[in-house]
């Protein structure tokens, strides 16, 4: 009779662990403490998110101000490692993945959208190659000289290109 219960238990807890699971893969969303990899990408789990509509600096990329060299991605990783914090990130993210396997999705903190927030304070530009959703977030940033519009920079896009 214990042997019984004991499997039906399992069994319970299998079936309601399955249902959220279930939940979140059909509701598109990824949530947990996220791992910052760089100031486009997070890992929440064993799951990568690149930020759709964005591009940050790369870990290694240098920008300018005043004629003075500063690691802009190391500083916009820094950013969104602050802005998260221990928060619970949420990210909707979409049905295919790019070509380094990760999922590409619009994450938040409670209600900021934290793709937004990013371009909004010039640690990141709006990837028009990939969407036009963040253009007036990064026309912001570049009329009051924020992050990377302090100064001079080279495209993530073109750095990586580079190097």
């Amino acid at each position: 009779m214990k042997k019984r219960i004991k499997i039906l238990n399992f069994l319970i807890s299998f079936t309601i662990i399955f249902l959220n699971l279930s939940t979140n893969i059909f509701a598109n969303e990824i949530n947990g403490v996220a791992n910052i990899t760089d100031g486009d990408t997070i890992k929440i789990l064993n799951n990568r998110i690149r930020f759709h509509g964005i591009d940050a600096p790369e870990n290694s990329q240098n920008c300018l101000i005043k004629s003075k060299k500063y690691n802009c991605g190391k500083i916009a990783s820094a950013a969104l490692s602050k802005k998260i914090s221990k928060n619970i990130v949420k990210c909707k993210v979409q049905d295919r993945k790019d070509r380094y396997k990760r999922y590409i999705g619009v994450c938040y903190i409670k209600k900021i959208n934290l793709n937004k927030w990013m371009v909004r304070n010039g640690y990141a530009v709006a990837y028009r190659k990939y969407s036009k959703d963040y253009i007036n977030d990064e026309e912001y940033a570049k009329k009051h000289k924020l992050g990377l519009w302090a100064g001079n920079f080279m495209s993530p896009e073109k750095w990586r290109k580079l190097n």
